[in-house]
């Protein structure tokens, strides 16, 4: 029995195609999944458009962030039956603990093909239960970009009641990062480009609004929103054209979280600062199963919602991803996989 699937036969967003491939093969510790949602992160983007790995080989599924129904189990899986509802983990080799560098090699839609399709099939300790108030939609939204965000502002930060955040344009980290940010006390700091996402931002709970096209000093303004003090702890989702300018948002003490490229990944750092403020650098490579399962409980106890932006059919991925690429979402874009 054959399912649909997007595939990368060679880069570029033109070359997407929606295949008739055979349903996925059930080893043994994996579940056979009926994809119902599938969300998009920049990261699709690069993949592809070639920058992400240009010696990916092709054809390739991709995609990471899924949610579905449970299909089939393989013999001995315990933990889920037919009907449960999941989410699958970025990188289903990640289990609890540190970061190392071998759960990489299983990161999904990256380095093992994706999940941009009407099933997949995923190791059973690779999936998450979907927390009961979300629809399909919104719950494909959490795997990347949420995780990524309760890694950096709860794992590693950790945040507590009172801080101040500072957050960067209005994608899916930050936005989850502001909720989370919120859900913990903190106190929210957020730039986009536009005063209409800057007031839907005020809605969520951002309190201090910087235009970074009208205020170039955004650094020294999220200063001034703070008392004259810098910031306890900056999401830097932008990459080396912004890293500097976080270094200077930051208290002496403070921490920034580096999670985005979105403006390259080289260029010139006065690294001086980092010293001399006596600042944490955190990489955050998306999280744990362990995390999921604690940021799916908070979402689930607290009842937020994630913000989806557009939902498109599985035949209109090239539109959603030229969309992406424009930056005019709020939030997350996702694809309808099957029903």
């Amino acid at each position: 029995m054959g399912m649909r699937a997007v595939e990368i036969p060679q880069f570029g967003i033109e070359h997407l195609r929606v295949a008739e491939l055979p349903a996925p093969a059930l080893p043994a510790g994996y579940v056979r999944i009926g994809v119902r949602a599938v969300s998009l992160n920049y990261r699709d983007y690069l993949v592809v458009t070639g920058s992400y790995n240009p010696k990916l080989p092709l054809p390739f599924v991709p995609c990471s962030d899924m949610a579905g129904e449970v299909l089939e189990v393989a013999s001995g899986v315990t933990r889920w039956k037919p009907g449960d509802a999941v989410m699958g983990c970025f990188m289903p080799a990640w289990q609890t603990g540190p970061y190392e560098e071998p759960y990489a090699k299983s990161a999904l839609g990256g380095a093992w093909p994706g999940v941009l399709a009407e099933q997949v099939s995923l190791p059973a300790d690779g999936l998450v239960p979907m927390p009961p108030h979300l629809s399909f939609e919104e719950a494909a939204t959490l795997p990347c970009a949420a995780v990524t965000a309760w890694n950096a502002l709860v794992a590693q930060g950790p945040i507590k009641a009172g801080d101040t955040i500072l957050l960067q344009g209005t994608g899916g980290v930050s936005l989850f990062a502001l909720q989370i940010a919120r859900l913990h006390g903190a106190r929210v700091i957020i730039t986009s480009s536009s005063d209409e996402k800057l007031e839907r931002a005020r809605a969520l709970g951002a309190e201090g609004l910087i235009n970074y096209k009208s205020t170039v000093d955004w650094d020294k303004r999220a200063k001034e929103l703070n008392g004259g003090r810098g910031v306890d702890h900056v999401v830097e989702v932008g990459g080396v054209g912004t890293f500097e300018k976080s270094l200077n948002a930051v208290r002496g003490g403070g921490r920034i979280s580096y999670i985005g490229v979105l403006t390259g990944i080289q260029g010139p750092i006065n690294t001086a600062w980092i010293l001399h403020k006596h600042l944490t650098i955190q990489g955050i490579y998306v999280g744990s199963r362990a995390m999921f399962e604690d940021l799916a409980r908070a979402f689930a106890l607290h009842r937020v919602k994630p913000v989806v932006d557009r939902v498109h059919r599985l035949g209109e991925i090239a539109d959603a991803l030229h969309y992406m690429s424009s930056g005019a979402h709020f939030g997350k874009l996702v694809i309808r996989a099957g029903s």
